[in-house]
């Protein structure tokens, strides 16, 4: 079965992340692709290690009323440059939005995959998580689900690689910025933060409004590492516990007894999620490892549309993580 793929926003580190994982797909055919600045350039010339099948494929000025035949559009464009436009989609393409605009809005599910599968499948309007909810909410949601922390008392400090800032110009995130530097960005207004706080509410059926998220740019290039500290008199074995069983079965996320590292994720959309916790002190760490542009960004993306087209969940996905 082949189905027919389009990718807008191909130029970006998500889009173009996507762009491998659909070339490698045992069921997509990617016949469309869209970029603002890159617009008549052959894919070949962009990303000169695409495939021979995709090397003539022209990317085109995003247009939303010039669409071939598609099935499947995945959208990675910046927050506020999708919503008007991927309105005039065809509702018989099935959208996958990697973007922001989407997330929790009027029309379209939240699709954050390893928690919520069976809402995915019937859809046809994917709203992808951001990378930083991804890594958070992964190791979050099993404590939340057994009510083993507080929903209210939630403090996430979160690490990503340079590729999290996106691939545009003036940013203040180049090498040289960035190099022998640890940077705090988005604190107090970081876009990620509504869906991470209406998330843990749904999940644990409280109030997420003590959040508490500090994101922090490192000088590598992919990856994202969270650390969150709740309140709970759960033991380190119980969470554990909680988080095996509400993962029993997944395809995707690894449930370590050793606190995770970024690399193990690197390429992947894989999740490693882990605790340590002291009941004496009414602490628990929660511990989860995504690689940003995977499982934060395209790779849940291909999940999603799997889910969507009633593919096996794993298609085009089952890659082992780049090591070293």
């Amino acid at each position: 079965m082949s189905i027919r793929v389009g990718i807008v926003g191909i130029s970006g580190f998500g889009g173009g992340e996507a762009m491998r994982l659909v070339a490698g797909h045992p069921s997509f055919e990617l016949v469309y692709a869209a970029g603002e600045g890159s617009a008549g350039q052959r894919l070949a010339e962009r990303f000169p290690g695409v495939p021979a099948k995709l090397a003539d494929l022209v990317i085109e000025k995003w247009d939303p009323a010039r669409l071939p035949s598609l099935d499947v559009l995945f959208a990675s464009l910046p927050t506020g440059a999708s919503r008007d436009a991927l309105a005039r989609v065809p509702d018989d393409v099935k959208i996958v939005d990697i973007g922001g605009d989407h997330r929790y809005a009027d029309g379209w599910t939240y699709g954050l995959a390893d928690v919520w599968p069976q809402e995915i499948a019937s859809k046809t309007r994917i709203a992808n998580p951001g990378c930083f909810p991804a890594a958070a909410l992964t190791p979050l949601a099993p404590l939340l689900a057994d009510k083993l922390i507080s929903p209210d008392t939630i403090v996430i400090d979160a690490k990503t690689g340079i590729s999290g800032a996106g691939r545009g110009g003036g940013t203040g995130f180049g090498y040289a910025e960035s190099n022998e530097n640890l940077i705090p960005y988005g604190l107090l207004r970081h876009v990620h933060m509504p869906e991470i706080e209406r998330s843990i509410a749904r999940i644990s059926g409280g109030s997420a409004t003590g959040l508490v998220f500090t994101p922090h740019l490192v000088p590598m290039t992919r990856g994202i590492l969270a650390t969150i500290y709740a309140r709970g008199r759960a033991t380190t074995a119980q969470c554990l516990d909680a988080a095996r069983r509400f993962y029993e079965g997944s395809a995707f996320v690894r449930v370590t007894d050793k606190p995770p590292q970024t690399k193990w994720a690197a390429g992947s959309n894989l999740a490693f999620v882990s605790y340590a916790a002291d009941p004496e002190r009414n602490l628990v760490i929660a511990l989860g490892v995504v690689d940003n542009l995977g499982k934060g960004a395209a790779g849940q993306a291909v999940q999603n549309a799997n889910l969507m087209c009633g593919l096996p969940e794993t298609a085009g996905l089952e890659g082992a993580p780049v090591w070293p």
